[in-house]
């Protein structure tokens, strides 16, 4: 089984949070996790839902702020085996193109 999240770490604060983001990036990188950053949050993948949500609650307290909002949304597909990057190739397959704009 492969779990695939969207996690989403930021303080609320006025100035940028690129700093403290980029804080519950790093403590991702001790856990059984694989991830990719975009500019809206991350994709985390692993087998382990333990891991995954030990994973979050290390980037949450990462981040020091007196306000942190974190944002978790889960896809748990129990059928079949599938990457987020197969996910996104089979909705390149339908488009016949990439998933982007140029």
């Amino acid at each position: 089984m492969t779990l695939v999240a969207f996690l989403s770490v930021a303080p609320v604060i006025e100035d940028s949070m690129s700093g403290e983001v980029a804080k519950a990036v790093a403590a991702l990188d001790d856990f059984a996790v694989s991830y990719e950053t975009t500019p809206m949050g991350t994709i985390i993948e692993t087998d382990d839902t333990s891991e995954l949500f030990a994973a979050v609650e290390a980037a949450h307290r990462a981040v020091e702020a007196d306000r942190v909002s974190t944002f978790l949304k889960i896809d748990d597909k129990r059928t079949i085996e599938q990457e987020a990057r197969e996910k996104v190739e089979s909705v390149e397959e339908h488009l016949g193109r990439p998933a982007r704009s140029e």
